[in-house]
């Protein structure tokens, strides 16, 4: 997810507990920033589905991908990705013809093509992610002070491309570390507690 510039420190709701700006645009956003961003995710087809959601996310605002993310599930069965790897063109097909999720042709295909890959990686998905996961460091002072590409994302990106996989360059990849917990971007002064790796 690509954080909103616009809203630089955290903020409280009037529940008492300061969050991250970015967070306080719809209860959608409050909830996934609350329990699932910045929280350590396992689980080869799990980090599948951040790496194709935030893949569909490019160009667009991550509330897009939240309120389609019941959709996307379904339309992908789950992001497993032994089922999705073996996606025809009929399922193409279907998919572009679903006003659930985002009808995007390029990655749509980049999905199943990265699917593929994962599948015959010889490795874990998550040992491939997290192995780029870098040092723990001081959380950012304001949303102003996260970057949107690091050297570890940079690293990242090139090594998915080297491997096969498409739609991941370095900030998509800064995105699914930070959305996965393999960076804690949360600001200093929010409530939240990322629990370890």
């Amino acid at each position: 997810m690509s954080l909103d510039s616009s809203a630089a420190k955290a903020e409280s709701n009037g529940d008492g507990r300061i969050r991250c700006g970015w967070s306080e645009g719809s209860q959608l956003y409050r909830d996934y920033h609350d329990l699932e961003w910045g929280q350590p995710l396992h689980g080869d087809d799990a980090l599948f589905e951040r790496m194709c959601l935030e893949a569909f996310q490019s160009g667009l605002a991550w509330i897009t991908i939240l309120r389609k993310r019941p959709a996307f599930r379904t339309a992908f069965e789950g992001f497993a990705i032994e089922r999705v790897a073996e996606f025809g063109e009929a399922d193409v097909e279907r998919l572009m013809a679903d006003p659930g999720i985002v009808r995007n042709r390029a990655k749509i295909l980049a999905s199943i093509h990265n699917a593929r890959v994962a599948r015959d990686l010889g490795e874990s998905l998550d040992t491939l992610l997290w192995s780029y996961a870098p040092t723990r460091r001081k959380r950012p002072r304001t949303l102003s002070d996260v970057p949107a590409v690091t050297a570890e994302s940079t690293a990242l990106a090139k090594e998915l491309k080297r491997r096969g996989f498409k739609f991941v360059g370095p900030t998509t990849a800064y995105a699914l570390m930070q959305a996965t917990g393999m960076v804690d971007d949360h600001i200093a002064d929010c409530w939240v507690n990322v629990s370890t790796r």
